[in-house]
C-alpha cells in the first residue's frame, strides 16, 4: 500500500472514530438510563416478592394464633382483627364459614356474603355454595337446594363431581331409590373421580340396595376433588 492510501485511510479511521464518540456523547446517556431502569426494576421485582411472601407469612401465623383460642367467639373476633387485601379477605370470610358446628347461624352468613360478593372469583363462589348446601341441609327447600347445585354440575366448573353427588342424595331425599343409585353409579364412572367420593357412593348404592359399578379404566386428578376437603369442612 503507498503512502497516500495509507495516509487516507489513517484519516478516515479517524473520523469514524470521532463520529463515533460524539454518537456517543449524545446518545450515551440512553444505554445508561436503560441498564438504571433494568437493575432498578429487578431490585423493585424482588422486594415486593419479598414483602408478598413476608405478608403472606404473616397472615397465615395471624390465622393459626386465632385458631388456637378457645370459643368460636373468640376465635371470629380474631379473625376479624386481621389485616388482609385480595383473595386473603375471600380466604378469610371462607375460614370464619367453617365453623358451623359452634355457630351454625354466624356460618350461613358469612356464606351469604361471599356469595352475594359479585367480584368473588367464580371458584371461591361455587365453594361457597356447596357449603351453604351442605351446612343448611334439611332446613333449605329441597328445590331451592336442588337449583343452587345444577349450575355447579355442569362441565367445566370446579366442583362438579361434589355437586353432582349433593344432587344424588337430593333424590336419596324425594325417595327416588333408582334414580339416585343411576346417578351414584355414573358419578363412579366419571373421569377423575377421587376415590373418596367413589367410596361414598359405592356405599350409597349399596345401602339404596344397587350394586357399584366398576370405576372407569383411565382416571386422572379432578380440580375439583383436590379441594375436596375444603368443601366438606
Amino acid at each position: 500500500m503507498s503512502t497516500p492510501d495509507s495516509f487516507i485511510e489513517e484519516v478516515t479511521e479517524e473520523v469514524r472514530r470521532d463520529r463515533l464518540f460524539r454518537l456517543f456523547r449524545k446518545y450515551g446517556w440512553i444505554g445508561v438510563v436503560l441498564i438504571l431502569a433494568i437493575v432498578i426494576g429487578t431490585a423493585v421485582v424482588e422486594w415486593r416478592k419479598a414483602r408478598a411472601e413476608t405478608r403472606a407469612e404473616a397472615f397465615g401465623d395471624a390465622v393459626l394464633e386465632a385458631y388456637d383460642l378457645g370459643s368460636a367467639e373468640e376465635r371470629r373476633a380474631a379473625l376479624a382483627g386481621i389485616a388482609a387485601d385480595g383473595e386473603q379477605k375471600t380466604l378469610l370470610a371462607l375460614i370464619e364459614a367453617s365453623d358451623p358446628a359452634e355457630d351454625r347461624a354466624a356460618t350461613l352468613a358469612a356464606l351469604d356474603r361471599l356469595i352475594a360478593d359479585a367480584a368473588l372469583a367464580p371458584v371461591y363462589r361455587d365453594l361457597a355454595v356447596l357449603k351453604r348446601v351442605l351446612v343448611a341441609g334439611a332446613e333449605m327447600p329441597l328445590a331451592d337446594r336442588r337449583a343452587a347445585l345444577e349450575p355447579l354440575a355442569v362441565p367445566g366448573r370446579p366442583y362438579r363431581l361434589l355437586a353432582q353427588e349433593q344432587l344424588a342424595y337430593l333424590l336419596v331425599e324425594e325417595g327416588k331409590a333408582g334414580d339416585a343409585i343411576a346417578a351414584l353409579q355414573g358419578l363412579i364412572q366419571e373421569q377423575g373421580v377421587s376415590s373418596s367420593l367413589r367410596d361414598r357412593a359405592g356405599q350409597m348404592i349399596m345401602v339404596l340396595g344397587g350394586k357399584p359399578v366398576e370405576p372407569a379404566a383411565a382416571e386422572a386428578p379432578a380440580p375439583d376433588e383436590d379441594m375436596e376437603a375444603g368443601a366438606e369442612d
